[in-house]
């Protein structure tokens, strides 16, 4: 017989009908030569399944277009699909079938006869095509090593599977069997089944399986990371573990996470916390206790635990506070100021008596370089307690007084808890520096945090947002500094006792240089006290010419200026010591004058009075002065005034209108004449409305044509029917006045109380005559 007959003799049972009932298939196709169990329980499968069992036993699988399509038709299915022989049906329990399908060959459907319950259609067998020659058998071969590469790597691939693969003898079934275990998507199988070309079926198959290795490759790298990790972590926990139980048995201390925990435990224990406190810190113990060391959060409970055992938890010691001691050191400390020392003094006094720290807070107000801070760090000395200062000038941030909450990065306390944290005392004394210049913005308004801190009522129970825990701070005594309390919020100012400090006359400046700052100079330029030598006419024409402040600190640049001169000249060999410093060696070390001689300041013709201002930094005199022009009626003001004191010109234009006829003014004068009024100097703002009665005195002056007497100087708000009102500031202007050798002050007879406020080696050489009416100051000043 002819074997090439024989090779294209097909089984009776692998010829299919040409008539199939067809079963849809959602999930992958299934190829020719392989015996399956099919669960069917779907009413239009038992329909499928049996009708295929009442007539020839087979049915047809085709693949949906669709995964997810529940009742598919005719139109949903693929084309090609693979013909099977029902070889065995179970009927179970619940109404369904369990068959055993043995697949067969490919088929296309031809023609469909029936669309849907069940469909029906005309089918076409489909045979496999180039299966024979060199390349098939290469491809084959290439198929099945490149296979075993894969099952060997991979547990899924069972052994019946990889002598299943060798035992088969047709390279189409090889392909369709590899692509029916290898892991590809519905659609790339369904494009195997569709290729009748065997040798480009193995071609997609063997790109398939690359793409396999490929993904296995990349797999076992990835488990190949994540198991050096793995053990990594093990054996560094494990050598921890040893390295852990060497130490115990060696008495040594354990792993830092340990020992920190124990080091905070001790502390915890050693502090006197009341118990709801105690409770709060254990439990943020405990959660420590729990956290890895890699993790964020332990250095954030560390530092939290450790800014609340830093704090000064325990009662505060009791004040030992001898008055007599501190009124020396306030002595030793500052010159002067006896009124803010009888303040102070007074203020301790009633400390001591009432054994009470509660409510004390003291504001000092004063121009600057007067000592305000100084004050502050004397009082501490003399209650004997720690001192912390911090300065708010400029402060925006709400948090900078009561912190930031703890789920902030970089969060901390406020400045209160910090200072308690640093001094490690409950009752210390703290200086909060430029209250009058506290800002506010976006974070906040630091002024209103301030209330909570500095209200005797709340302040026993201080929550800080970082700490949130209540702390008492009732102890702490209080002591602010601001240059002027106009900017200082009421409710933050009612919470203060106020204590004004005045500037310096030049008298006082001088024994300040005397015994605190030309010693301190010296020190710093590196010469000694018996180099330089000062006699009092010098210190004074250094007040009156270069430091013509309230206070000291330009004085204090000045002399250090002077003495770095020297320091210079000396090592040049240009000078000798002792350098005896005068009046006359001064612009060579110090320059020109900064302020003009006193004589050119003082009323010298008509249209001229000196008037008294108060400023932020402490009093200052005001030359005002008037001209006349011929011309139609007007009145000009220049010298950069601010509304009120306009207004307060103009009343005192009107007054003086109303009554210079009683003065011997011809009636006409003001119809014929344009009158300029100017305070300088033009740059600087001023404003206030107690330079009334010396801008009617001046304008009188002008009109008569007769100078008033020199050396008089006034302060006083002037109503439009001649009334003087009483005006504040008169202690700075007074020290002003004294500065600039005034001899006599008018001033407004309501103001005499604040006479006594006013030291009476200020007074001394003054002569104070107090008025009500424009009158008698016009009686006084001709």
């Amino acid at each position: 017989m002819d074997t090439d007959n024989l090779r294209n003799i097909v089984p009776a049972d692998h010829i299919i009908p040409t008539r199939l009932v067809v079963i849809p298939v959602t999930g992958r196709p299934l190829y020719p030569g392989i015996f399956i169990p099919m669960m069917v329980t779907g009413e239009r499968d038992l329909k499928a399944v049996q009708e295929a069992s009442a007539s020839d036993g087979f049915v047809g699988l085709v693949l949906t277009r669709d995964e997810d399509i529940d009742d598919p038709t005719a139109e949903d299915l693929f084309e090609i699909g693979t013909a099977a022989r029902i070889v065995k049906k179970i009927n179970l329990p619940d109404g369904g079938l369990n068959i055993f399908l043995q697949t067969v060959k490919r088929f296309r459907v031809k023609k469909v006869l029936k669309s849907s319950s069940p469909i029906v259609v005309a089918a076409e067998q489909l045979e496999d095509t180039n299966y024979q020659g060199d390349e098939v058998k290469a491809l084959t071969r290439s198929l099945i090593g490149e296979m075993k590469q894969v099952s060997e790597n991979n547990p899924l691939f069972s052994e019946e599977m990889r002598l299943n693969m060798v035992n088969i003898d047709h390279p189409g079934k090889i392909a369709d069997f590899i692509a029916s275990i290898l892991n590809l998507d519905r659609d790339a199988q369904q494009n195997v089944l569709e290729t009748m070309d065997v040798r480009t079926r193995m071609e997609m198959v063997l790109v398939h399986i690359k793409q396999e290795q490929e993904l296995m490759r990349i797999q076992k790298r990835i488990q190949t990371q994540i198991n050096e990790k793995i053990e990594k972590s093990q054996r560094e926990y494990f050598l921890k573990e040893q390295l852990k139980a060497i130490k115990e048995e060696l008495g040594m201390s354990g792993d830092a996470k340990s020992s920190e925990l124990k080091r905070l435990r001790d502390a915890i224990e050693s502090v006197d916390l009341p118990d709801d406190v105690r409770e709060s810190v254990e439990q943020e113990l405990e959660k420590f206790a729990l956290t890895e060391p890699q993790s964020p959060e332990f250095a954030i409970i560390r530092n939290y635990l450790d800014t609340v055992i830093g704090l000064p938890w325990g009662e505060p010691a009791p004040d030992d506070i001898d008055i007599n001691r501190a009124s020396e050191i306030l002595e030793k400390d500052h010159y002067g100021l006896d009124d803010v020392k009888e303040r102070i003094l007074e203020f301790l006094s009633v400390r001591i008596l009432r054994k009470d720290t509660k409510g004390s807070i003291i504001c000092l107000v004063g121009p600057p370089g007067v000592g305000k801070t100084s004050i502050g760090r004397s009082i501490a000395r003399a209650l004997g307690k720690e001192f912390f200062r911090f300065s708010v000038g400029g402060m925006r941030d709400e948090a900078e007084i009561k912190g930031h909450r703890r789920t902030y990065v970089g969060a901390m306390p406020g400045k209160i808890i910090q200072g308690l944290k640093i001094v490690k005392d409950r009752a210390p004394v703290f200086m909060i520096d430029e209250i009058d210049k506290l800002g506010s913005g976006i974070q906040g308004d630091p002024s209103s945090a301030l209330l909570e801190v500095l209200d005797p009522e709340q302040n026993s129970d201080f929550r800080d947002h970082y700490l949130d825990l209540p702390f008492d701070v009732s102890g702490i005594l209080f002591v602010t500094t601001a240059n002027n309390m106009d900017t200082i919020p009421g409710p933050l100012l009612d919470r203060m006792e106020v204590i004004r400090i005045s500037g310096y006359i030049n008298e006082e400046k001088t024994a300040i240089a005397r015994k605190y700052l030309i010693p301190k100079s010296l020190t710093k330029a590196g010469l000694k006290r018996s180099e330089v030598k000062y006699n009092k006419t010098t210190l004074i024409a250094i007040a009156d010419r270069y430091a013509r402040e309230a206070g000291v600190r330009n004085y204090e640049k000045a002399l250090d200026r002077i003495h770095r001169k020297i320091a210079r000249a000396k090592l040049e060999g240009k000078v000798e010591t002792p350098v005896k410093m005068s009046p006359e060696l001064l612009p060579q070390y110090l320059g020109h004058p900064s302020f003009e001689e006193l004589n050119e300041r003082t009323v010298e013709r008509p249209g001229m009075a000196i008037g008294l201002a108060w400023t932020p930094y402490g009093g200052d005199t005001l030359l005002i002065e008037a001209a006349q022009l011929p011309g139609k009626e007007a009145f000009k003001l220049t010298g950069k005034m601010g509304e009120v004191m306009q207004e307060s010109a103009n009343i005192a234009y009107t007054y003086v209108r109303s009554i210079a006829s009683e003065y011997g003014v011809s009636a006409d004068f003001f119809e014929t004449h344009s009158i300029h009024l100017h305070i300088p100097a033009g740059a600087i703002p001023k404003d206030g409305p107690s330079a009334g009665i010396t801008m009617a005195t001046t304008l009188l002056s002008l009109a008569r044509g007769k100078a008033i007497r020199k050396n008089v100087a006034m302060t006083g708000e002037l109503s439009l029917l001649g009334a003087v009102l009483p005006i504040g500031g008169l202690k700075e202007k007074t020290v002003a006045a004294k500065r600039s050798r005034i001899k006599t002050i008018l001033f407004p007879k309501a103001n005499e109380k604040d006479l006594e406020d006013i030291p009476q080696h200020v007074k001394k050489g003054i002569r104070f005559v107090p008025v009500s009416r424009m009158e008698e100051v016009i009686a006084e000043v001709f």
